[in-house]
């Protein structure tokens, strides 16, 4: 990527600190990282799975605006582990049980919500409740009408809601915002978008249940269509999609692959596909002066990307300690966060058109 203009190396610089403030559609903007406060704000981890164990725990102790003060958890076992890994004071530590008396705890200040799906309204509303800001993972809920109630609450309660899209603070994606809203090489015409894996998990896993939110477009498909998304500013108006299965027993409650075409009102259409038996992670979008992607794409072991002047060369950051680090900031400074509960139910939008429109057989407008 070149940098011959001042706007261009500030842009770069900014991205290098991880925080920045891209000129993007309103929809995706919001810029939090205004001064450094002496105050960091403490941290509950609602579920200790694998994603907070070896992503969100391990961000916290790099974050500058907050730390990991509490816990949440319904197995006695991982508390005790917790606690002695991270020095968490047994009055910070608490069960599903007694999850509302967290409200009594003013070392508390935010609680991320790291659930399965079925879970996130009920944890997402009893943490407004108490009084505490919320992060909430993605996807945010199992539909656009809980995450409508999600929002609703956190707005009575006084209390921000943001949602947990690390990759509005990864460089590489940033850019494909940056190159796809400013228009840089022309409008874009054509996204194309996958993301996926091939499962070797547990059988029983949640992701595996279709109750519990599981499946790869609820766990996988959501980062393809936010990179849709976000690349061209735009929200999406309609969607065909079809489903896929192989007859594996595994996925007899959830699809095995989907993909879909979604359409913008400005004409692009976009491409995209998520599974559970594939392995692949990229986001590319042709323009009419050329094309530009990022693949790997949306991955936890970092991004390469492309564009028609040669590689981005941009820093691979600790996204997760950049998302929870400026939604502290915005708490602090009361300015809004660029990924609020807002954005994650227009995703659920999408997500409930594209299971409509697989049962369907037809082309379904998104509302």
């Amino acid at each position: 990527m070149e940098t011959r203009n001042p706007s261009r190396r500030r842009f770069i610089r900014n991205l290098s600190a991880g925080l920045g403030t891209l000129m993007v559609s309103p929809a995706l903007t919001f810029g939090c990282l205004e001064k450094p406060q002496s105050k960091k704000l403490g941290v509950a981890l609602v579920g200790l799975g694998s994603y907070s164990g070896g992503q969100l725990a391990p961000a916290l102790q790099e974050t500058k605006n907050c730390y990991l003060a509490g816990i949440v958890s319904g197995t006695p076992s991982k508390i005790k582990d917790w606690q002695q890994r991270y020095d968490i004071p047994a009055a910070n530590c608490y069960n599903y049980e007694n999850f509302d008396e967290i409200a009594k705890n003013p070392a508390i200040d935010i609680i991320y919500v790291v659930l399965p799906p079925s879970m996130h309204k009920e944890y997402t509303i009893r943490a407004a409740k108490a009084g505490k800001h919320v992060i909430c993972e993605k996807p945010m809920a199992m539909n656009a009408a809980e995450c409508a109630e999600m929002v609703a609450a956190c707005k009575d309660a006084g209390r921000m809601l943001s949602i947990g899209y690390r990759l509005h603070f990864e460089p590489h994606n940033m850019e494909m915002m940056h190159l796809g809203q400013q228009k840089i090489y022309g409008k874009v015409l054509r996204i194309d978008t996958v993301n996926g894996y091939s499962w070797g998990g547990d059988p029983n896993a949640w992701r595996l249940k279709k109750a519990m939110g599981g499946g790869p477009l609820m766990d996988m498909g959501v980062y393809s269509i936010q990179g849709s998304r976000y690349t061209i500013g735009e929200e999406p108006t309609f969607v065909t999609a079809k489903e896929v299965k192989t007859g594996n027993p595994l996925f007899k409650e959830v699809e095995e692959t989907i993909s879909w075409e979604l359409e913008f009102p400005g004409g692009t259409k976009a491409k995209g596909e998520t599974s559970f038996s594939k392995n692949y992670s990229y986001l590319r979008a042709e323009a009419e002066k050329g094309s530009f992607e990022i693949k790997p794409a949306y991955g936890y072991g970092g991004q390469n990307g492309k564009t028609p002047k040669g590689p981005m060369n941009l820093p691979q950051v600790n996204e997760q300690a950049l998302q929870m680090d400026d939604f502290a900031e915005c708490v602090m400074q009361k300015k809004p966060t660029r990924v609020p509960g807002e954005m994650g139910m227009l995703d659920m939008k999408v997500i409930d058109a594209i299971f409509r429109s697989v049962r369907s057989g037809k082309r379904e407008a998104i509302q």
